[in-house]
Formats: structure tokens, C-alpha cells, sequence
């Protein structure tokens, strides 16, 4: 059972505002039908696979999550090396750390792109400062690593950056939060329309065509990787 295809196309449904009724009738099939294909009870059919593709205007390799862009664009192989996460002992090729170079680098410009149309100033300096302050602890834990580099580059003692700044990350989470949720804290100021930061997969390729398909790739990688993790601390195993 593919759980991508449940998830996905419910997830296109909605977006779209469609009942599940209207959408039902539309591809004309029974509401419960279409209810169990949502819900991953049943399996739906190549037929179906193609009809509900072409209704959502989106290709069938990311209905069943072969792809994270709707439109199944795919990079070039060479772009997009094949690694499953399980060589962590072997280098890295050039291709891999190029191409997660550059979808984190293109998911940071969109996301500062949503940080300045939701037009708060918390929002865009407190997502600064989480992001500097993350790249600042990691440079220092690899600077650190050589025990001839020398401490007189930095102004504060190695003894306390590090949890200096995870309570200023912290902090900064929470601001951001907090901006999120229309809550202005401590004199700073909050999103006042939530209108602004309304996101959908249609949006983002719209919006932020040169930045979105970095982003669901780095959502996509960043999900398979949680989910290889947790499955590996469960106890059963599974």
C-alpha cells in the first residue's frame, strides 16, 4: 500500500477547496470510494492513478511520491545522485554535496521570500538570527575539531558559545513563534495577515519558481530521513 498517494492526493483535494463529494462525482466514483483511496484502506487502479493525475493537473510519479515536485520535474542524475542515507561511512561524492548545497541554500531565499511578504520585522530578524547563529555553533564545532586552531578568532571563550547560542536559537524560535501566531512579544511586532503566508504546492511553483522544487526536495529528503531514524529506534524494530 502506497501511504504517498493517500497523503498526497487528499492533500491536492484540499487545497483546492473541493469537497470530497464534488470530487468524487467528478471522477466518477462513489464518495466512500474515493474516502478509502484518502485514507489508504484500498489500492486504486492504473486507470484511476491516470484520471485523478490529470484532474489534479499533477504527474503520477508524484501522486505516488516518487517525486516531490507536483509537476514531476526531476532533476538532471547527475543533480541528484542516488543516495539512500545508508553509505554514511564512505565520502560523499562532489554531485552530493553540491546538490544539497544548493537546495539549502535556495530553501533559506525562500524562506527569507516568505519571512519579507508576511512584513514583519521580527519575522526577518529573528529567522537571521536562528540561521547565523546555527551556522556560527556548527563552523565552531569544526573549528574546534583541530586543537592548533587557535581560540583568538573568536571573542567568546569555547566554554560557553555553544549554549550561548543554543539559548539565543531558542529564543529566536520562540520570537518567530510567537510573530506566527499574531502574538507581538516584548515590543516586537507580528504577522497581522495570516493571508500572506497561505501556501500551497500550486503557490510555491508560482511564488517561487527558481526556489521550490530545492524546497520539496530538502522536505521530502529531510522526511525520509526522520522517518529512517525513528524506525530505527522503535522497539520493535519495524
Amino acid at each position: 500500500m502506497n501511504s504517498d498517494f493517500a497523503r498526497i492526493i487528499t492533500l491536492q483535494r484540499k487545497e483546492r477547496h473541493i469537497s470530497q463529494k464534488q470530487a468524487a462525482t467528478d471522477l466518477g466514483i462513489s464518495q466512500a470510494l474515493l474516502s478509502h483511496y484518502e485514507k489508504g484502506i484500498r489500492e486504486c487502479g492504473l486507470n484511476f492513478l491516470v484520471k485523478i493525475a490529470d484532474y489534479y493537473n499533477v504527474s503520477c510519479d508524484y501522486l505516488l511520491g516518487r517525486t516531490p515536485d507536483p509537476e514531476g520535474k526531476t532533476i538532471t542524475v547527475e543533480d541528484i545522485p542516488d543516495d539512500d542515507g545508508n553509505n554514511s561511512l564512505e565520502m560523499p561524492s562532489p554531485e552530493i554535496i553540491n546538490f544539497n548545497r544548493r537546495i539549502i541554500n535556495n530553501s533559506i531565499s525562500l524562506l527569507f521570500s516568505l519571512a519579507q511578504k508576511a512584513n514583519s520585522i521580527t519575522l526577518i530578524k529573528e529567522v537571521s538570527s536562528y540561521l547565523m547563529l546555527s551556522v556560527y555553533k556548527l563552523f565552531r564545532i569544526i573549528y574546534n575539531a583541530n586543537p592548533h586552531n587557535d581560540q583568538k578568532l573568536f571573542r567568546i571563550p569555547k566554554v560557553i558559545a555553544n549554549d550561548s547560542a543554543n539559548a539565543i536559537v531558542s529564543m529566536s524560535e520562540a520570537n518567530i513563534k510567537a510573530s506566527s501566531c499574531g502574538i507581538p512579544l516584548d515590543g516586537n511586532d507580528c504577522i497581522d495577515n495570516f493571508d500572506t503566508l497561505y501556501v500551497t504546492t500550486a503557490t510555491l511553483q508560482k511564488d517561487y519558481a527558481q526556489y521550490s522544487s530545492s524546497l520539496l526536495n530538502l522536505i521530502k529528503r529531510s522526511e525520509d530521513s526522520i522517518a529512517r531514524t525513528r524506525a530505527k529506534y522503535r522497539p520493535d524494530g519495524k
